[in-house]
């Protein structure tokens, strides 16, 4: 069973657009809460929400990589989504509009017909 945390495999745009709300909307608060812990000194509520954005961003990237091969592309394509906005959020949207490939293809099943999402 293929879980969020594995780069391999493929997933569905539904599963992917799901997970990629979710992990930018605790992008965001922790973007926020990072801000007031600055203004404030907190540097534990700092370190304690760099961590925390730190993994989403990861696990985005994840997410990402999944898309890319449910497309039928390589991995590396995920690090231009590094780049800072707007360039990758013409990427993530793109992943998310994109069809992937119908049927199997080199990294693995067709995710429409195996995932529940």
């Amino acid at each position: 069973m293929k879980t969020i945390l594995e780069p391999t495999g493929r997933i569905t745009r539904r599963k992917y657009l799901l997970l990629f709300i979710i992990f930018y909307f605790i992008n965001l608060l922790c973007l926020m809460l990072i801000y007031e812990s600055i203004k404030q000194h907190n540097w534990l509520t700092f370190v304690i929400f760099g961590i925390l954005l730190i993994t989403t961003i990861v696990l985005l990237l994840v997410q990402a990589i999944k898309r890319f091969h449910d497309i039928g592309m390589d991995w590396k394509y995920a690090l231009y989504l590094l780049i800072p906005p707007p360039v990758n959020l013409i990427g993530f949207i793109f992943l998310a509009i994109k069809e992937g490939q119908s049927g199997k293809n080199q990294y693995g099943p067709d995710p429409r017909k195996t995932d529940i999402v």
